[in-house]
């Protein structure tokens, strides 16, 4: 699917970005966990969310749609856990999540997208070879089949490749016999997300020590329990919009919260560091046509928000940075790749680094062809660019917005935007 949308039609009015995917997720799997029946409401429906929802049920759980609501029992939970086989699609953080869970099973097989396929599992392979666990891959791409076994109790990963392994981890060990500690040997990054995981498992009835995120003290035969949960608005998504926002359209978001553990929220704090004007008032998040400076981002925290950052730094005054983005060449597309060469296709001056970016606040675009690369946030990105366009956009690939954001268009189209 491509998408043309006419230049300079501002968007206005009010969206309700999607439920938070990153939330979803972690319900929807603390759910089919638990002993017994949970209520999920609010779920968006994204192909990321589905894959997770296939995926506990071939693990044994009972999962009933009703509309945005999810009914579900986990009580066969492993059960019948012998050669499965878990379909991830393009969900690298189903996969991700998952795969610590293996060791409960007999025989588990995990595919996936090609593009998910290539995204490293490199520290739970270190981890099972320290275990003897056996498993196999296809030189290190999916799939991935694996039996189960046994954690030991002193665990070692790293801090600074994907805060997803942690996550896994975080789900799977509180079921295992014994005490286990995560030792984490470099910087976390990502900390937002270990703070939804962790408050997330709480409400499931597990709990984990935090030691200032240095390690991780889990106690083992835990039992989740039952939890009814209402899935919050998502920040990574109304992050396009609040960003269109403070570069000249009218936007108000709702259905935010912001107590939010989502380490996406940060989306907030960019903007008024750039000098733009963001509130929230009776319940709705707002940023204003702003005059806004370049700044510098360290994406190590927040590495979905990349692309519309630099969309926002198209239009400030000065250079904006993004630093400590390595993780980007591993998202669903190479993010630091995409952002810079589809922007640029559109007349910005982005200069691509090894593990950043430097965006050369110009002012200015002047539209033409894009490529979204198979990747929902580049073209969500590409969108929002094209209200200040003085030419049209075409966006190749529109259709990948699937992903995360399926009625993104549709939203998209009752603000005001003009699809040809």
């Amino acid at each position: 699917m491509d998408t043309t949308i006419k230049s300079g039609a501002r968007l206005s009015g009010t969206v309700t970005p999607p439920p938070s995917k990153s939330a979803g997720h972690r319900a929807i799997i603390g759910a089919a966990l638990a002993g017994g029946t949970s209520t999920i409401t609010n779920i968006g429906y994204s192909e990321d969310i589905e894959a997770t929802i296939e995926a506990m049920r071939s693990l044994g759980a009972k999962i009933t749609k009703d509309g945005t609501t999810l009914v579900i029992n986990g009580e066969d939970i492993f059960k019948n856990a012998e050669d499965i086989i878990i379909d991830c699609r393009e969900s690298g953080s189903t996969l991700r999540f998952l795969v610590p869970l293996g060791i409960r099973c007999k025989n588990v097989t995990y595919i996936g997208s090609e593009r998910l396929g290539q995204r490293p599992l490199d520290a739970y392979y270190r981890l099972f070879d320290e275990w003897g666990i056996e498993y196999t891959n296809d030189n290190g791409k999916l799939p991935l089949t694996m039996t189960g076994g046994t954690a030991k109790s002193d665990i070692f990963i790293e801090g600074n490749v994907s805060s997803q392994y942690i996550t896994g981890l975080l789900y799977s060990l509180p079921l295992c016999d014994g005490e286990y500690t995560i030792h984490i040997t470099s910087p976390m990054e990502s900390k937002g997300y270990i703070d939804l995981t962790i408050q997330m498992l709480k409400r499931f009835g597990i709990e984990i020590i935090n030691n200032n995120y240095q390690s991780f003290y889990i106690k083992g035969n835990q039992k989740y329990t039952p939890c009814d949960y209402i899935c919050e608005g998502d920040f990574s998504q109304a992050a396009f919009f609040l960003v269109a926002g403070a570069i000249g359209n009218d936007i108000s978001c709702n259905g935010l919260d912001m107590q939010s553990m989502q380490g996406d929220k940060e989306i907030v704090n960019i903007i008024r560091m750039a000098g733009g004007k963001i509130e929230y008032k009776d319940g709705l998040l707002k940023a204003y046509p702003s005059d806004t400076c370049g700044v510098t981002i360290d994406a190590s925290q927040i590495p979905d928000l990349v692309p519309i950052i630099s969309l926002l730094g198209v239009f400030s005054k000065g250079d904006t940075r993004i630093i400590n983005g390595s993780r980007l060449r591993i998202k669903e597309s190479d993010r630091l790749n995409t952002t810079a060469s589809q922007l640029n296709a559109l007349g910005a001056d982005i200069e691509e680094l090894e593990d950043g970016l430097i965006i050369h606040g110009t002012g200015a675009l002047r539209g033409g062809i894009a490529d979204s690369c198979n990747d929902h946030r580049i073209a969500m990105t590409l969108g929002m660019a094209a209200t200040k366009t003085t030419g049209d956009v075409e966006i190749k690939d529109s259709g990948s917005v699937k992903k995360s954001y399926p009625h993104f268009w549709e939203d998209y189209k009752k603000l005001g935007g003009k699809i040809l």
